[in-house]
């Protein structure tokens, strides 16, 4: 509840609302100052008067300090400024984080000898004056005493500006840029429970000694207080104190090393699971998250095995349907000559291996040119340059891919396999097709069906790569030169279709044949 007030409080003061929280939490020093006053009053009888003098000289100094530390921590909150009055960029927010989130540890820094120098010097002299006590030992126990207030009221300034800030601080963690450049602003949890636990048990031992100890225990009783508060502090209690440091920090630190290992990409990092607590559900949530991960990567790299890794990124992205896109490609259409004699030769099993042979052969050189193998269509395949991943020179790139292709392919087989690709720019339709929980991501167009055309004119040709008059316009290089096979009549083409063979993979004889009905 109280979160959500300061989280109100923000949103409604803006800006503002920082200096305001501050001014705001740093008058808990007046009351502070009051409960020391008091439990002066448990150790040595004062009059009325007396219980008013020192409560008004007491608040006096707090009043002077109280203000100068305002001030301060007002300039230490000053870099935050450019972001709480609108500046949303990572470096304004990542200044007022660090701002934010340091000044705690800042105000504490500057605080180490003013309020000695303010409050327990001159309390201590004014009170050993006012009780008409002996300078020695009075005003060191008096010193003791008025430190233990001091100490109280600087852990309470301390937590409660980490609190009252947070609300200012989530809002700029989420403008702040990713990964790593918060540097350490702030205590470490250890530190906050080592300095803080001796600090409570300091603090609850000398009112508890105070209440217990007789009306006329006197300065020596306050004195013994203290002294033996600190020792069973740093004692007995501390102890008990780094046994609870442990339990809170051991599963803390496997997290930070859990993550660190899942930053790495292992996602085989698990932390222990030490209990039902707090810190124990956090590990289970933690492992739970990891698996999940480790799933999502698993059915990633499964998915990119079936379709290129690129359209798998858009999927997991968008989800599985992929509106059509108009995209100009590069079809490359390849196919293996006189597979089915062979596969009737050789049988099904050695026809299987040696599509996959090939196909680890083929695809990363598509890859490595840009394309990807959009389909396999038994001893064929279909690549696209150009889609999903737009490509200018889509053109260029089909082209060295087919060359390159046709040349590993001759180097590894020799005349034991032949290839014909054929080439084909155009405009298509990029998207996923299917339905009743079945789709795949496709390209539609004429481009596709005249590329599956001109591979099958080279059988006629003898040339191993044949690229139409659309995708040679389009080129930005030369590769090697080309030569002229004419028009050829393609199946579903009203017009016929000029057709190039590049020389490097051009046969050397043209055939006497008419290109036609292809």
């Amino acid at each position: 509840m109280f979160r959500a007030f300061l989280t109100w409080a923000f949103q409604r003061f803006g800006a503002r609302y920082p200096r305001i929280a501050v001014a705001v939490l740093f008058q808990v020093a007046f009351l502070i100052v009051g409960g020391g006053v008091w439990l002066l009053d448990l150790y040595v009888n004062i009059t009325a008067a007396q219980f008013v003098r020192i409560l008004v000289v007491s608040e006096v100094a707090v009043a002077v300090e109280n203000t100068l530390a305002i001030a301060v921590v007002w300039r230490l909150l000053s870099p935050a400024d450019p972001w709480l009055r609108g500046d949303r960029s990572p470096r304004a927010a990542l200044k007022a984080w660090r701002a934010l989130a340091g000044a705690p540890l800042a105000f504490v820094r500057w605080g180490r000898a003013v309020p000695f120098v303010l409050n327990v010097v001159p309390i201590s002299i004014f009170l050993t004056i006012e009780l008409d006590a002996p300078f020695f030992p009075s005003f060191f126990i008096l010193g003791a005493g008025v430190s233990v207030v001091l100490l109280y009221g600087v852990f309470v300034r301390f937590f409660g500006l980490e609190l009252w800030l947070r609300p200012v601080l989530e809002a700029a963690s989420r403008d702040l840029p990713d990964g790593p450049g918060v540097a350490s602003v702030s205590v470490p949890v250890k530190w906050k429970l080592l300095l803080a636990l001796p600090a409570i048990n300091i603090v609850s031992g000398v009112i508890v000694v105070g209440i217990a100890a007789p009306d006329s225990a006197g300065l020596g009783q306050l004195g013994v207080g203290v002294l033996v508060t600190i020792g069973v502090a740093f004692t007995v209690s501390l102890e008990l104190s780094l046994l609870l440091l442990r339990s809170i920090l051991q599963p803390i630190q496997d997290l930070q090393e859990g993550t660190a290992r899942v930053a790495s990409g292992d996602l085989s990092a698990r932390v222990p699971v030490l209990g039902t607590d707090e810190t124990g559900r956090l590990a289970g949530s933690f492992n739970t998250m990891v698996s999940g991960l480790e799933e999502r990567e698993r059915l990633r790299e499964a998915f990119g095995a079936f379709v290129d890794p690129g359209v798998a990124e858009r999927v997991l992205e968008e989800g599985t349907i992929l509106e059509g896109q108009e995209a100009e490609v590069t079809i490359l259409f390849l196919d293996i000559r006189d597979f089915t004699a062979f596969a009737e030769r050789e049988g099904a099993r050695e026809a299987v291996a040696r599509l996959n042979d090939l196909y680890e052969l083929i695809v990363p050189v598509l890859i490595r040119h840009g394309g990807h193998a959009n389909k396999f269509i038994g001893d064929g395949l279909l690549g696209v340059f150009g889609a999903p991943e737009r490509l200018p020179d889509h053109a260029d790139r089909a082209l060295a891919a087919a060359l390159e292709i046709v040349a590993v392919c001759r180097e590894r087989y020799g005349d034991r396999l032949r290839l014909g690709v054929g080439l084909n720019s155009g405009t298509v339709v990029a998207g996923t097709i299917g339905g009743g929980g079945r789709v795949e991501f496709t390209v539609i167009g004429d481009a596709v069906n005249t590329a599956a055309r001109v591979e099958e004119a080279t059988r006629i040709t003898g040339d191993d790569v044949l690229l139409t008059e659309a995708t040679r316009v389009l080129l930005r290089g030369d590769h090697g030169g080309f030569v002229g096979r004419g028009d050829a009549e393609l199946k579903g083409k009203t017009e016929r279709v000029r057709l190039h063979a590049p020389a490097t993979a051009a046969a050397v004889d043209r055939p006497a044949v008419e290109l036609r009905a292809i």
